[in-house]
C-alpha cells in the first residue's frame, strides 16, 4: 500500500508539510488551537463582543479536538487489512473535501441570505449589527474547519460501513474497525457543545441533530455489521 499523498487526507498533507512538523504531529494541533483562540479572545475583546468570543472558543476547541480524531481516524484506518480500493476510497477520492463545501456553501447562504430574512440573524446576536469585518473572517475560518472536520467525519462513516458490508477482515482489524467507529461516533456527539448557541436558531439545530444522529447511527450500524 502506498504511503504518499494518495493514502492520506488533505488536511493530514496539509499538516505534514509544515515546517518542523510531522504528518502527525499533535503539536501542529496545538499551536493551530493556540493561534485561532489567541486571534478570537484579541478580536472579542476588541470589539467587545463578549458572546462571540465563547462561541469561538467553544468552537476553536472543537476544531482542535476534530484535529486530533481526524489524525487517529486516519492513522488506524491506514492500519486496517482491507483492499487497496477501499483505502483509495477513503483518502484519494477527495469526497471529504466536496462535502466540506457543499455544507459551507450552505451554511454562509443560511446565515447571510435566509436567517436575515427570518428576522432573528445569528451572526447579528453574535457580533451585533454592524459585524466587524475582521471578527467575521475569522468566523468563517473556524466555521470551514469545523465543516471540514463534520465532512470527513461523515464520509469515514459511510465508508466505514461500505466495508462493513462487503469486506472480510482479520481479527485485528475488526477490533481496530469497531475502535474508530466508536470514536467517530464520539466526536460527533461532541459537536453536541454548540447546541447553547443555536437555542434560538431552529434550522441550525435542526442540522446539528442530523449530523449528530446521522453520523452516531451510521458508526454503529459498521460496528456491528463488522465482521458478520
Amino acid at each position: 500500500m502506498s504511503r504518499g499523498g494518495g493514502d492520506r487526507w488533505v488536511f493530514e498533507q496539509l499538516v505534514g508539510a509544515l515546517p518542523g512538523f510531522g504528518p502527525r504531529s499533535r503539536a501542529a494541533v496545538a499551536v493551530q488551537v493556540v493561534l485561532f483562540e489567541a486571534a478570537v479572545l484579541a478580536l472579542g475583546w476588541h470589539y467587545e463582543l463578549p458572546e462571540a468570543a465563547l462561541a469561538g472558543t467553544v468552537a476553536v476547541l472543537l476544531a482542535g479536538i476534530g484535529s486530533l480524531v481526524l489524525l487517529r481516524l486516519g492513522a488506524g484506518n491506514r492500519r486496517i487489512d482491507a483492499p487497496a480500493r477501499h483505502t483509495a476510497l477513503l483518502f484519494a477520492s477527495s469526497a471529504e473535501v466536496v462535502l466540506a463545501v457543499l455544507g459551507f456553501v450552505a451554511l454562509v447562504v443560511h446565515l447571510f441570505v435566509v436567517d436575515p430574512a427570518d428576522g432573528t440573524s445569528l451572526v447579528t446576536r453574535l457580533f451585533g449589527p454592524s459585524p466587524p469585518a475582521a471578527a467575521v473572517f475569522l468566523a468563517l475560518l473556524v466555521i470551514w474547519d469545523l465543516c471540514y472536520r463534520a465532512a470527513t467525519s461523515w464520509w469515514v462513516a459511510l465508508v466505514s460501513l461500505r466495508r462493513a458490508r462487503r469486506v472480510a477482515l482479520d481479527p485485528a482489524s475488526r477490533t481496530r474497525s469497531r475502535r474508530l467507529d466508536a470514536v467517530n461516533a464520539g466526536f460527533a456527539l461532541a459537536h453536541l457543545v454548540l447546541a447553547p448557541f443555536l437555542f434560538e436558531a431552529p434550522i441550525l439545530s435542526a442540522a446539528l441533530a442530523v449530523h449528530v444522529v446521522g453520523v452516531v447511527a451510521l458508526s454503529a450500524a459498521a460496528a456491528a455489521l463488522t465482521g458478520r
